[in-house]
């Protein structure tokens, strides 16, 4: 039986000026990316650059995700031909290329995502997911058309060459990095700096003038809303990890007053500061 070929509604999204809100996916776990899609999100970035993924984790969390309304982006950990070979065979059609600071990265990457002879992406659809193992008619005639290509701006030297990499033909958007941004200009740390931010809002109208899409990760709710209203058009506003200690550590901080003692320690309501 024929399968159809899986529709990029992301890149769809995109082109057609819809902004769109993403959560990080850094548990490289299938159970929390499948948690996550049911939760109303446009998009789940599955980070393969600082969390512990590789193609076949990735390859679980895509499945996991594939029946909800919501569009997997993957991250490698650099960007390497090879990877990205591995990457869209086992199924993601949307990349997020880190650390992308020239025009000629960025067109080596969009190479990277395209068979010949509009690109360089190695032929194996037999072998691949993306493909259903050769049960899309044609798979590699249509996927071209349906590859997301991002990248990431995230050093002085991206910004230096924001205007000529969003200018590359195949470059879909460019995506700000504030942490490693802020280090790059010396604010280590300090991703919500004025001159950072600066740096991020002029980027992004750099990168809406050449007719691409801006994104960025910004956990903070306002700050958030101000690149959206600056016209940044895919946005993840939380990070898996950093939801579940946040609300973990305020649960247990609701029933363990300042003060109590850790495991080991003294136990009793007199230590624990209890007025009975």
């Amino acid at each position: 039986m024929a399968l159809p070929l899986p529709i990029n509604t992301f890149k769809q999204a995109l082109y057609a000026g819809q902004q769109l809100i993403g959560c990080w996916v850094g548990f490289a776990h299938a159970n929390v990316a499948e948690a996550l899609a049911g939760c109303g999100f446009d998009w789940l970035l599955l980070d393969g650059e600082h969390a512990p993924n590789d193609p076949r984790t990735v390859l679980d969390q895509l499945r996991a995700v594939a029946a909800y309304p919501v569009q997997a982006v993957v991250r490698p950990v650099v960007g390497d031909v090879a990877l990205v070979k591995q990457y869209l065979d086992v199924g993601a059609q949307t990349l997020l290329i880190p650390m992308v600071d020239t025009p000629e990265h960025a067109v080596l990457m969009v190479g990277a995502t395209r068979y010949a002879p509009e690109g360089i992406r190695g032929m194996g659809a037999a072998l691949a997911r993306a493909s259903r193992w050769n049960q899309i008619p044609d798979y590699i005639h249509h996927a071209n058309g349906q590859m997301c290509l991002l990248v990431q701006a995230e050093t002085t030297l991206a910004i230096r060459n924001l205007a000529s990499i969003a200018a590359v033909d195949g470059v879909d958007g460019v995506f700000f990095g504030p942490a490693d941004l802020s280090a790059s200009m010396g604010y280590r740390g300090q991703a919500n700096h004025p001159e950072v931010q600066k740096a991020i809002l002029d980027g992004i109208a750099t990168v809406r003038s050449a007719g691409k899409a801006a994104g960025i990760l910004m956990a903070d709710k306002a700050q958030a809303q101000t690149y959206l209203d600056a016209g940044a058009q895919f946005v993840a506003v939380g990070v898996d990890t950093t939801l579940l200690v946040r609300a973990a550590s305020d649960l247990a901080a609701h029933f363990k007053p300042t003060g109590t003692p850790q495991k080991g320690g003294t136990a009793g309501p007199q230590a624990a500061g209890s007025p009975y």
